[in-house]
């Protein structure tokens, strides 16, 4: 499983995030990660906002609750053995 560093913004200290898929709907990429490598641990779903031309990548949690819920059940069919809360 790849590993990915944040460093949210306003805040010092990076964290870590385990990727378990990668989606693109409507033209923008989605990418569902968990704080856990093994195990039971919180999931998020990440927004790619960045352009082609920014050397890194700028994600935002989605938020807006039709978005999350569309994005959700496409990672729910690509991932048939994990249950999105």
């Amino acid at each position: 499983m790849e590993k990915i560093t944040f460093t949210p913004e306003g805040q010092d200290s990076p964290v870590d995030f385990y990727v378990l898929e990668q989606t693109k709907l409507a033209g923008v990429t989605y990418i569902l990660v968990t704080d856990e490598e093994e195990g039971d641990g919180e999931a998020l779903i990440l927004k790619d906002l960045s352009t082609e031309k920014e050397a890194e990548a700028l994600y935002e949690i989605v938020s807006d609750d039709d978005e999350l819920q569309a994005v959700a059940a496409v990672f729910g069919n690509l991932l048939d053995d994990i249950e999105l809360n």
